[in-house]
Protein backbone atom coordinates (compact mmCIF):
# COMPACT_ATOMS: atom_id res chain seq x y z
CA UNK A 1 0.00 0.00 0.00
CA UNK A 2 1.28 3.44 -0.93
CA UNK A 3 1.55 5.51 2.28
CA UNK A 4 2.15 8.84 0.52
CA UNK A 5 -0.58 11.34 1.35
CA UNK A 6 -1.78 13.06 -1.82
CA UNK A 7 -4.11 15.88 -0.72
CA UNK A 8 -5.40 16.49 -4.25
CA UNK A 9 -6.31 12.82 -4.67
CA UNK A 10 -7.95 12.74 -1.23
CA UNK A 11 -9.98 15.85 -2.08
CA UNK A 12 -11.03 14.41 -5.45
CA UNK A 13 -12.03 11.02 -4.04
CA UNK A 14 -13.83 12.68 -1.13
CA UNK A 15 -15.87 14.81 -3.53
CA UNK A 16 -16.66 11.81 -5.75
CA UNK A 17 -17.87 9.74 -2.80
CA UNK A 18 -19.76 12.71 -1.37
CA UNK A 19 -21.60 13.12 -4.67
CA UNK A 20 -22.37 9.40 -4.98
CA UNK A 21 -23.44 8.91 -1.37
CA UNK A 22 -25.49 12.10 -1.73
CA UNK A 23 -26.31 12.38 1.95
CA UNK A 24 -27.52 15.97 1.45
CA UNK A 25 -29.86 14.93 -1.36
CA UNK A 26 -31.02 12.03 0.79
CA UNK A 27 -32.18 14.29 3.63
CA UNK A 28 -35.87 13.99 2.60
CA UNK A 29 -35.57 10.17 2.51
CA UNK A 30 -33.80 10.13 5.89
CA UNK A 31 -36.51 12.35 7.39
CA UNK A 32 -39.20 10.04 6.01
CA UNK A 33 -37.42 6.99 7.41
CA UNK A 34 -37.09 8.68 10.80
CA UNK A 35 -40.83 9.40 10.81
CA UNK A 36 -41.58 5.74 10.01
CA UNK A 37 -39.28 4.07 12.53
CA UNK A 38 -38.60 6.69 15.20
CA UNK A 39 -35.07 7.62 16.24
CA UNK A 40 -32.21 6.68 13.92
CA UNK A 41 -28.96 5.44 15.43
CA UNK A 42 -26.48 7.74 13.63
CA UNK A 43 -23.40 6.05 15.11
CA UNK A 44 -24.47 2.52 14.21
CA UNK A 45 -25.58 3.49 10.70
CA UNK A 46 -22.25 5.26 10.11
CA UNK A 47 -20.14 2.37 11.42
CA UNK A 48 -22.08 -0.23 9.40
CA UNK A 49 -21.68 1.91 6.27
CA UNK A 50 -17.94 2.26 6.93
CA UNK A 51 -17.57 -1.51 7.36
CA UNK A 52 -19.49 -2.24 4.16
CA UNK A 53 -17.45 0.22 2.09
CA UNK A 54 -14.02 -0.83 3.36
CA UNK A 55 -14.82 -4.53 3.12
CA UNK A 56 -16.15 -4.22 -0.42
CA UNK A 57 -13.18 -2.10 -1.45
CA UNK A 58 -10.89 -5.03 -0.64
CA UNK A 59 -13.07 -8.10 -1.22
CA UNK A 60 -14.86 -6.73 -4.28
CA UNK A 61 -11.76 -6.95 -6.48
CA UNK A 62 -11.13 -10.54 -5.32
CA UNK A 63 -14.69 -11.50 -6.22
CA UNK A 64 -14.30 -9.87 -9.62
CA UNK A 65 -11.08 -11.83 -10.16
CA UNK A 66 -12.87 -15.07 -9.39
CA UNK A 67 -15.32 -14.44 -12.21
CA UNK A 68 -12.70 -13.09 -14.61
CA UNK A 69 -13.57 -9.39 -14.63
CA UNK A 70 -10.80 -6.80 -14.37
CA UNK A 71 -10.93 -3.57 -12.38
CA UNK A 72 -10.86 -1.56 -15.63
CA UNK A 73 -13.91 -3.47 -16.89
CA UNK A 74 -15.64 -2.77 -13.60
CA UNK A 75 -14.58 0.88 -13.79
CA UNK A 76 -16.25 1.22 -17.20
CA UNK A 77 -19.40 -0.44 -15.89
CA UNK A 78 -19.19 1.84 -12.85
CA UNK A 79 -18.96 4.88 -15.11
CA UNK A 80 -22.37 3.94 -16.56
CA UNK A 81 -23.88 3.66 -13.07
CA UNK A 82 -22.37 7.01 -12.09
CA UNK A 83 -23.74 8.49 -15.32
CA UNK A 84 -27.28 7.35 -14.50
CA UNK A 85 -26.99 8.46 -10.86
CA UNK A 86 -25.89 11.89 -12.10
CA UNK A 87 -28.88 12.04 -14.44
CA UNK A 88 -31.15 11.25 -11.50
CA UNK A 89 -29.62 14.09 -9.52
CA UNK A 90 -29.65 16.64 -12.35
CA UNK A 91 -33.05 15.84 -13.85
CA UNK A 92 -34.83 15.02 -10.60
CA UNK A 93 -35.97 11.62 -11.84
CA UNK A 94 -35.75 8.22 -10.16
CA UNK A 95 -34.20 5.41 -12.21
CA UNK A 96 -33.25 3.15 -9.31
CA UNK A 97 -35.96 2.13 -6.89
CA UNK A 98 -35.04 0.82 -3.43
CA UNK A 99 -37.47 -0.95 -1.14
CA UNK A 100 -37.22 0.45 2.38
CA UNK A 101 -39.01 -1.65 4.99
CA UNK A 102 -40.73 0.36 7.69
CA UNK A 103 -39.49 -1.96 10.44
CA UNK A 104 -35.74 -1.38 10.06
CA UNK A 105 -33.75 1.76 10.67
CA UNK A 106 -30.06 0.92 10.27
CA UNK A 107 -30.02 -1.46 7.30
CA UNK A 108 -32.05 0.66 4.88
CA UNK A 109 -29.98 3.61 6.01
CA UNK A 110 -26.52 2.00 5.90
CA UNK A 111 -27.39 -0.16 2.89
CA UNK A 112 -28.64 0.76 0.32
CA UNK A 113 -28.95 4.48 1.11
CA UNK A 114 -25.38 5.30 2.22
CA UNK A 115 -23.31 2.32 1.06
CA UNK A 116 -25.43 1.42 -1.92
CA UNK A 117 -24.55 -0.06 -5.28
CA UNK A 118 -23.41 3.27 -6.68
CA UNK A 119 -21.02 3.79 -3.77
CA UNK A 120 -19.61 0.26 -3.97
CA UNK A 121 -19.15 0.45 -7.72
CA UNK A 122 -17.46 3.81 -7.33
CA UNK A 123 -15.03 2.43 -4.74
CA UNK A 124 -13.79 -0.27 -7.09
CA UNK A 125 -13.64 2.19 -9.96
CA UNK A 126 -11.59 4.61 -7.85
CA UNK A 127 -9.14 1.82 -6.91
CA UNK A 128 -8.15 1.69 -10.56
CA UNK A 129 -7.02 5.32 -10.39
CA UNK A 130 -6.18 6.33 -6.80
CA UNK A 131 -4.15 4.92 -3.90
CA UNK A 132 -5.84 2.85 -1.21
CA UNK A 133 -4.78 5.35 1.43
CA UNK A 134 -6.45 8.24 -0.42
CA UNK A 135 -9.64 6.21 -0.77
CA UNK A 136 -9.63 5.09 2.88
CA UNK A 137 -9.16 8.66 4.10
CA UNK A 138 -11.95 9.83 1.77
CA UNK A 139 -14.25 7.08 3.09
CA UNK A 140 -13.60 8.14 6.69
CA UNK A 141 -14.19 11.81 5.83
CA UNK A 142 -17.47 10.94 4.13
CA UNK A 143 -18.62 8.71 6.99
CA UNK A 144 -17.88 11.59 9.38
CA UNK A 145 -20.03 13.87 7.19
CA UNK A 146 -22.79 11.23 7.08
CA UNK A 147 -22.65 10.94 10.88
CA UNK A 148 -22.91 14.72 11.32
CA UNK A 149 -25.85 14.90 8.91
CA UNK A 150 -27.66 12.04 10.65
CA UNK A 151 -27.05 13.59 14.08
CA UNK A 152 -28.31 16.99 12.92
CA UNK A 153 -31.01 16.02 10.43
CA UNK A 154 -33.67 18.28 11.95
CA UNK A 155 -31.42 21.34 12.03
CA UNK A 156 -30.21 20.78 8.47
CA UNK A 157 -33.76 20.50 7.18
CA UNK A 158 -34.60 23.89 8.64
CA UNK A 159 -31.31 25.50 7.55
CA UNK A 160 -31.27 24.37 3.89
CA UNK A 161 -34.94 24.43 3.09
CA UNK A 162 -36.37 22.62 0.09
CA UNK A 163 -34.69 24.93 -2.45
CA UNK A 164 -31.24 24.63 -0.88
CA UNK A 165 -31.32 20.83 -0.94
CA UNK A 166 -32.43 20.88 -4.60
CA UNK A 167 -29.59 23.22 -5.64
CA UNK A 168 -26.95 21.11 -3.85
CA UNK A 169 -28.27 17.96 -5.47
CA UNK A 170 -28.02 19.48 -8.98
CA UNK A 171 -24.49 20.82 -8.43
CA UNK A 172 -23.20 17.46 -7.21
CA UNK A 173 -25.02 15.75 -10.09
CA UNK A 174 -23.05 17.77 -12.63
CA UNK A 175 -19.76 16.99 -10.85
CA UNK A 176 -20.67 13.29 -10.82
CA UNK A 177 -21.56 13.36 -14.53
CA UNK A 178 -18.15 14.82 -15.40
CA UNK A 179 -16.44 12.15 -13.29
CA UNK A 180 -18.41 9.40 -15.04
CA UNK A 181 -17.27 10.69 -18.44
CA UNK A 182 -13.66 10.87 -17.23
CA UNK A 183 -13.74 7.31 -15.84
CA UNK A 184 -15.19 5.96 -19.09
CA UNK A 185 -12.66 7.84 -21.23
CA UNK A 186 -9.71 6.76 -19.09
CA UNK A 187 -10.56 3.05 -19.00
CA UNK A 188 -12.03 2.71 -22.48
CA UNK A 189 -8.86 4.11 -24.03
CA UNK A 190 -10.63 7.04 -25.68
Amino acid sequence: MNWTIDLKAIATVTMVLFAVIDVIGSIPVIIGLKQKVGELNARRASLVSLAIMVTFMYVGEFILGLIGIGVSDFAIAGSFILFFLALEMILGIRLYKDEMPATASVMPLAFPLIAGTGTLTTLLSLRAEYSELSILIAIVINIAIVYLVLRNIGRLEKLLGVGGVAVLRKVFGIVLLAIAVKLFRTHAGI
